[in-house]
């Protein structure tokens, strides 16, 4: 695979657009999708860029982000790309947030998709703004434009000494024509790319000045608080809302109805508490004496699902990758290993919880401040609920106090866009931690059943996966099992030279809202393969890191054998996106080396080491773990390698894997929701808790592999090696096998 791209010069006119027409006369050049529009303005417009970049005439730069900020600093990192092929003054650029519209392109932040699939986008925007500025000073001195060059917020003629700021040409550039092709700046150029950077908004995270979407005011505005029903997809019996209605500042009791099916993001329904204050509002919901019908999911209980699905697991499935004879392998084999994994239901947990403020215009149009992930789809939402077009809802994206996949759905600002139409004033809507952790999309329960087979010098010859989750499919329409996308995130994908291997999907029903969290499906799969591949190693006798290394095998490009489906890694083929294991041996080697791997422990104490790739990333994880003679267990310190291709901000990736460290002890220590009678058990971080101060390691040690394939992900990747490298380390400690997460429910004496 090509991976030297930095100078690629194939930039057609339709894929750039020039608008005119601002006001005092500037430039903008937007990287699209979609073909030229005549509309030229900032504001509006036919078409879909998904960056614009404004030059005004006193110099200065604004470059709108298309994405949304949860803490990973995109909206620093996408100006770094844009003002770096630019040849902008960091010190001029400014930052205006979008609102969601299908001109931007895929706004959905998640999947670690933000630079990994618009880098080269982001790199034209800049690039062609560049050459028009020295297309136009080129045209104003009668040279020619090879003789010019853009640097440092002007464009310069070295043979004359002549040079123009970038704000005296804005105007003549904005006369230019478009040009057809472009060349990116090589990476020894790079002024901000590949450079850490402080954050846009570090100051205002810092000081308590940053808006969140609960922090939304708006004049004459009602609180509402919203009491659902505690099972997916039942019904209101009946309500007494005389209680509520009795609270001070209480201003109405609305009936928002039943969900429907499938659920889709749209909203729960219930009854919705709306008061002068978010107290009242609250006390009243409190007062609600509400009778509801569980319907069909009432029926679901986590121990008897458990069961059912393992047996599910245990049976077989739906083929999906096949490889040699396996069945011949095991028959000829010295010894042989089987093993299930359990890894149960999950909620994201942000800190902020969903809130959305929504008004309704004199003119039947809606707009909307949220914390979303994906402000198009919600517009899209909210039109669907009040019966109007997108065009009539404006989203307007305010920081995001966490996401990991919960805030990409949007059933909380179509709730606020109801209740401001039905009362006729705006309505801010905030869900209670209860409200998240209870009616959140789940995470999916998992079971994953593997055998292997090893033959008599130890090397494993035959590999058999089943799994079975209910799917986030499920939430949209009726299926019973996997999909082919959740299948590439970690299962089908598997990198492993083992001769013979075979791969099934298996039943699960879902019962709840499914939906994504920090890395989806491949947080379960890289937990059942690298724990499996661990215990491999162990009754092959050999060292885990060399089996691990050994499993992977020569450096290749490992494209999945499928049964005629196409697979994904989280929207990009895998096919086009194959895995490459010299890289995964390398972040696995330089994890270990990091670590001091192999050296000698204390009694109680032991490395584990993990490795993944996901969202085109490549990361291992090597974790010292101390499990006392009772039994409790205390990570010691995380070091984790990542290979993300081309970085944008070293920074920001150290930062991504350090919280990737945090988040996936949280869900390997202590991560689970349980049901009964269809209703969430968890409620607040006392039933769902997180890593607090007192279990962190002494430290996270991060190294960022320098790369100059294309970018990878960052956000997701870091979080799947965190429970294999742990769970690993406790045998070695201990000597017990981890076969189910959370901890809290193991027994280690």
């Amino acid at each position: 695979m090509n991976n030297d791209f930095s100078n690629v010069s194939r930039i057609s006119r339709r894929d750039f657009l020039r608008n005119t027409g601002l006001a005092g006369g500037g430039l903008i050049i937007a990287a699209h999708f979609a073909a030229c529009s005549s509309d030229k303005t900032l504001a509006g417009g036919n078409f879909m860029p998904n960056v614009y970049v404004n030059l005004m005439e006193n110099g200065d730069v604004e470059i709108v982000c298309h994405r949304s900020e949860m803490g990973q600093g995109v909206r620093t990192s996408l100006l770094q790309v844009i003002a770096d092929e630019m040849e902008a003054d960091w010190g001029r650029v400014t930052l205006l947030q979008a609102t969601g519209d299908a001109k931007y392109g895929d706004q959905n932040t998640d999947g670690s998709t933000s630079i990994r699939k618009h880098f080269d986008l982001l790199r034209n925007a800049g690039a062609v703004t560049r050459q028009m500025l020295v297309n136009a000073a080129a045209d104003a001195w009668g040279v020619p434009a090879a003789e010019c060059r853009g640097l440092n917020h002007a464009v310069h003629h070295e043979a004359s000494g002549k040079s123009l700021g970038y704000g005296e040409l804005a105007g003549h550039a904005a006369t230019m024509p478009v040009p057809e092709d472009v060349t990116f700046k090589s990476p020894e150029d790079y002024r901000y790319i590949g450079k850490p950077m402080d954050l846009i908004d570090g100051l205002a995270f810092t000081v308590g000045t940053a808006a969140y979407g609960i922090d939304t005011q708006l004049p004459d505005m009602l609180h509402a608080s919203i009491e659902r029903c505690p099972v997916v997809g039942g019904k209101l019996k009946s309500v007494d809302d005389s209680g509520a209605r009795a609270v001070a500042g209480v201003v109405d009791v609305i009936q928002l109805g039943d969900g429907v099916s499938p659920p889709g993001f749209n909203p729960l329904g219930g009854v919705a508490v709306l008061a002068s204050n978010t107290w009242a509002a609250q006390r009243g919901r409190a007062a609600l004496k509400i009778e509801w019908d569980g319907g069909a999911n009432a029926s679901y209980n986590s121990p008897a699902y458990r069961e059912a699905m393992e047996a599910s697991a245990k049976s077989g499935g739906l083929q999906v990758l096949a490889r040699g004879d396996v069945e011949a392998a095991f028959a000829g084999a010295a010894k042989t290993l089987e093993a299930t994994y359990f890894a149960p239901m999950l909620s994201q947990a942000p800190m902020e919880p969903p809130a959305a403020t929504a008004v309704i215009n004199a003119d039947g149009s809606c707009e909307v401040w949220a914390c979303t992930q994906d402000p198009q789809t919600a517009r899209d939402v909210v039109a669907g609920a009040l019966g109007i077009e997108p065009a009539q809802v404006t989203i307007n994206v305010t920081l995001l106090g966490g996401g990991f996949g919960r805030k990409s759905k949007p059933d909380f600002i179509a709730e606020a866009a109801l209740l401001a139409k039905k009362t006729g004033k705006p309505v801010k809507v905030t869900w209670t931690r209860e409200d998240d952790i209870r009616h959140g999309y789940f995470h999916a329960e998992s079971c994953q059943y593997l055998r292997g087979a090893i033959d008599a010098q130890g090397n494993t010859t035959a590999w058999l996966q089943r799994t079975a989750f209910p799917s986030i499919s499920a939430t949209f329409g009726s299926t019973d099992g996997p999909s082919a996308g959740e299948l590439g995130l970690g299962c089908v994908d598997n990198p492993y030279a083992i001769p013979n291997m075979t791969i099934e999907a298996c039943k699960a029903e879902a019962h709840f809202r499914i939906g994504w969290l920090r890395s989806v499906c491949n947080v379960y799969h890289a937990f059942a393969a690298n724990s499996f591949a661990n215990e491999l190693a162990h009754l092959a006798g050999r060292d885990p890191k060399d089996y691990l290394l050994e499993l992977i095998g020569a450096d290749r490009h490992v494209i999945p054998a499928d049964s005629g489906a196409t697979y994904t890694n989280y929207g990009q083929d895998l096919g086009e996106h194959p895995i490459d294991t010299a890289r995964l041996k390398a972040v696995l080697e330089e994890a270990a080396s990091m670590a001091n791997w192999g050296r000698e422990l204390p009694r109680g104490s032991g490395l584990g080491i993990a490795a993944h790739r996901s969202f085109l990333g490549y990361v291992a994880t090597v974790a010292e773990v101390s499990v006392s003679e009772g039994g409790a267990v205390r990570i010691e310190e995380l070091w984790t390698a990542i290979d993300a291709g081309t970085v944008v901000n070293p920074d920001r990736v150290r930062a991504q894997m350090e919280g990737a460290g945090i988040f996936g002890m949280s869900l390997t220590l202590h991560g689970e929701i349980t049901g009964t009678n269809g209703a969430i058990n968890q409620g607040n971080f006392d039933s769902y808790p997180v890593v607090r101060m007192n279990e962190a390691p002494t430290a996270i040690t991060v190294h960022v592999m320098p790369s100059t394939a294309r970018p990878g992900g960052v956000g997701e990747t870091g979080v799947p090696p965190v429970a294999p490298a742990i769970c690993n380390a406790i045998f070695a400690a201990t000597g017990k096998r981890v076969r189910e997460l959370p901890l809290r429910n193991v027994s280690l004496v």
